[in-house]
């Protein structure tokens, strides 16, 4: 579910360039980072077989509709490739749910 969830993430960067490996590692981190991580932590990965990584930062925790948000931003990284996006998850229903920045300016 979360290699699923953050498909369209890692699309046209280095994450089309991860193993399963690469993305059991970014996955664990980044729920990690979700779950349990404070404002302003980073946590790092890297898989020492491809030599691929990268981290996962907490920016900021806020609330949207009642929901329990946090942004983070995500640094992969993979033969040469470079990509960062910051991202807004939100714990809809006992899921983190990608939000996007419009659908938080519908408050």
């Amino acid at each position: 579910l979360w290699a699923q969830s953050w498909r369209g993430v890692i699309k046209n960067g280095p994450g089309e360039l991860f193993d399963a490996e690469d993305t059991r590692l970014f996955s664990e981190t980044s729920d990690k980072a979700l779950n349990e991580a404070p404002d302003g932590q980073t946590l790092t990965w890297e898989n020492p077989r491809t030599r691929h990584g990268g981290d996962v930062t907490v920016l900021r925790s806020f609330e949207w509709k009642g929901y329990g948000c946090k942004e983070v931003r995500i640094n992969n990284r993979a033969q040469g490739r470079q990509a960062e996006n910051n991202l807004n998850w939100c714990k809809v229903e006992g899921k983190w749910r990608l939000v996007s920045e419009a659908q938080l300016g519908k408050n």
